[in-house]
């Protein structure tokens, strides 16, 4: 079975930018998403097409079909009194947004009562390299379509 779209996709990956691994499947728990929703970056999901279980592949990502490129206007300050707790440079938080989104960003730097933070995805504006091996492709169930994502394992709880 090849991946197309509303298949069920389980991958082992090893991410690396220039050179360094900055992400990868563990041992034993590969990664499963749904193919056509967007669940993956499209530049990675776009060389999956047509591929099958036993395939490995290496593939370079450009910015654009990875996180997208870097906006420094995405870099702002914030008042320390906005934060709770110590904080920490290089460390992820999160902020709600005006719709009730979720939007993560990192502490770059403290300088007094000023915060500068980054709500640049960590990874925008690299070039990203996957060794990747698909390990198996099934069809979705009727559930996994409705929800947009894949149930590993058939468990899935939405409450």
């Amino acid at each position: 079975m090849n991946i197309t779209q509303d298949k069920v996709v389980k991958l082992d990956y090893k991410l690396t930018v220039n050179g360094e691994i900055v992400d990868q499947s563990e041992a034993g728990e590969p990664l499963e998403y749904l193919h056509g929703h967007h669940n993956i970056i499209p530049g990675l999901e776009d060389a999956l097409e047509g591929k099958a279980a036993g395939d490995s592949l290496q593939v370079t990502v450009q910015p654009e079909e990875g996180y997208g490129p870097r906006d420094e206007e995405n870099v702002e300050d914030l008042s320390r009194e906005d934060f709770e707790d110590d904080i920490e440079v290089g460390q992820t938080y999160y902020a709600q947004a005006e719709d009730g989104s979720v939007i993560p960003f990192t502490v770059m730097a403290v300088e007094g009562d000023v915060v500068k933070v980054d709500f640049n995805p960590p990874l925008a504006g690299m070039v990203l390299d996957f060794d990747v091996t698909v390990l198996a492709v099934r069809d979705a169930t009727p559930e996994e379509l409705e929800h947009g994502h894949a149930h590993s394992d058939g468990d899935h709880d939405h409450e």
